[in-house]
């Protein structure tokens, strides 16, 4: 991850659509986004909230458009190469999407692991950001036995562990309290400050209006409908 907060394009989206059957879930989204950023992607549920963050890292293939990351045409990338990009993101989903049967630090290994990463670096690497996120004391536990608030903190060391340039959060604090919420927010403006770019999805207008310090990026019916600097 580059630490210095460059501002050039990481993220670049030109007439995007995405349909699925007769419904377009977004509609000719047209959208730049600087290296660095903290933005806050909002709209009601049913917005195209999770579809465009879904577009971005290829789990859903746009219908329409262009996307750039980093250089990176999307609709011209190779199955090869689409592990290297999605290298690249690190992501947090609402439901967490830990495995129950693996303690924490064996959720949070896996990506190391999967990139080839040696045993002494992960096991360092692992335990430096489940520290950052608060959950050092917690890394022998199952996820079953956590609480939700918990369990989303490891998720997020899950998605920063591979040290990415950029983390899609799925509407990250949508079943947490508030106290959990903010912790798991914490978290997330811990590793933007490093240098990550943040795209976080939420219908919480309460995080919108008082706890986020970035861009707004609103939605509605899958349009965009208006972009503005929260400060």
């Amino acid at each position: 991850m580059n630490l210095e907060n460059k501002k050039k394009p990481i993220i670049r989206m030109f007439n995007v659509s995405k349909q699925y059957g007769v419904k377009l879930a977004l509609k000719d989204i047209s959208l730049e986004i600087q290296e660095g950023e903290f933005i806050f992607v909002s709209g009601p549920s049913g917005a195209g909230k999770s579809t465009l963050l879904k577009v971005l890292y290829l789990a859903e293939k746009a219908s329409r458009g262009q996307i750039i990351i980093d250089g990176m045409n999307l609709e011209r990338i190779s199955p090869s190469r689409l592990p290297f990009l999605r290298r690249r993101f690190g992501m947090v989903f609402q439901d967490f999407k830990l495995i129950p049967q693996r303690t924490v630090f064996e959720n949070v290994a896996l990506v190391l692991e999967a990139a080839g990463q040696k045993p002494s670096f992960i096991k360092k690497q692992v335990m430096r950001v489940l520290e950052s996120t608060g959950m050092e004391k917690k890394s022998k536990a199952l996820p079953p036995t956590l609480s939700g608030g918990e369990q989303q903190r490891v998720a997020v060391a899950r998605a920063v562990v591979g040290e990415p340039e950029i983390i899609l959060a799925d509407e990250p604090t949508g079943s947490l309290d508030d106290k959990s919420a903010q912790l798991v927010l914490d978290a997330l403006m811990e590793y933007h400050k490093k240098g990550a770019t943040v795209l976080m999805a939420s219908h919480n207008i309460f995080l919108l209006e008082t706890m986020i310090r970035g861009r707004n990026i609103a939605l509605e019916q899958g349009e965009l409908v208006k972009t503005a600097t929260m400060l």
